[in-house]
């Protein structure tokens, strides 16, 4: 890997980091619903305009509903879920438990679309439920009912990631694919269009007190959607141009780190033995998991 690639490497992983602490400070304030609904409306509205920037011709070749749909599963769903989770989790809780989604994809492939799953993936999907039951049992937050919820919730937008990359190489990759920026802009306005009704919903059910609100929710709600969804999309598709899927998705031991930093040095959050031991299994498991399949000799 060159040092350009590199360093783009931990720029993502620094910004998807980031994404945690932000719901952390945006979802309390404004919401789960408001926080997930204005990340994907400004990660819809900055990817438009970088499509626009670079030209990209608005060929979806018939996919565009497609497109849409898979951003229910991959975008408004997972979004939701995270910042629920937000508003009793700390960040590097939803971060470590979010670095499961390649595990969450195994135990789908086997299960939904019958893959074979080996030996090394089996006994790395049981590493990493081990290691979101030490960070739950014995992190800095007590393992309350909310909190088991918040870590239910991560799990699911987990699976809900793994389930969509089946569902884009199915429904995308198999059928001629698709210019990737515009996936990715097709999939923000699915997730607005899903979160839609959600949102009226919130605003008709309790409107939203804005003179009430500072300056930090509004700031992480633009970083969230402008730096974490639509410049970290390009980064992303960027790197998997230049070194590959597979390294690409090296970023993904990298976030948890970065969101326990960002975690410390904005909120103050305390890092335990148990975000180490937890962290460390998962990243052991996604080892067993992602690692290259050995060349057959002949």
């Amino acid at each position: 890997m060159d040092l350009a690639s590199l360093g783009r490497l931990l720029l993502l992983a620094a910004i998807w980091g980031g994404s945690f602490l932000c719901m952390r400070i945006a979802a309390p304030v404004l919401g789960p619903i408001a926080t997930a609904f204005g990340r994907v409306l400004l990660g819809s509205c900055g990817l438009t305009v970088l499509v626009g920037l670079q030209r990209v011709a608005p060929a979806f070749h018939g996919k565009f509903r497609t497109a849409l749909g898979l951003g229910v599963i991959n975008c408004a769903l997972p979004f939701l879920m995270f910042t629920l989770a937000a508003t009793v989790l700390p960040s590097g809780y939803s971060a470590i438990i979010n670095a499961t989604s390649p595990l969450m994809a195994v135990l789908i492939g086997g299960l939904v679309f019958r893959e074979r799953i080996s030996g090394l993936k089996a006994i790395g999907v049981l590493l990493g439920l081990a290691g979101v039951i030490v960070l739950t049992r014995s992190g800095t937050v007590p393992p309350s009912r909310a909190v088991l919820l918040g870590v239910a919730a991560c799990l699911v937008a987990a699976a809900c990631y793994g389930f969509g990359g089946f569902l884009t190489r199915r429904w995308i990759s198999e059928r001629g694919g698709m210019d990737s920026r515009l996936l990715s802009l097709g999939s923000q306005i699915g997730a607005v269009l899903a979160l839609a009704p959600l949102m009226a919903w919130r605003v008709f059910a309790r409107p939203l007190a804005l003179g009430n609100v500072g300056a930090g929710p509004w700031l992480a709600m633009l970083a969230l959607g402008l730096l974490c969804t639509s410049l970290a999309y390009v980064l992303y598709f960027r790197l998997i141009a230049d070194i590959g899927p597979i390294r690409a998705l090296t970023v993904t031991f990298l976030v948890p780190l970065f969101a326990l930093f960002w975690g410390w040095l904005i909120l103050h959050e305390r890092a335990s033995w148990a975000h180490l031991l937890g962290g460390t299994l998962i990243a052991l498991a996604l080892w067993m998991v992602l690692r290259p399949a050995p060349v057959q000799a002949g």
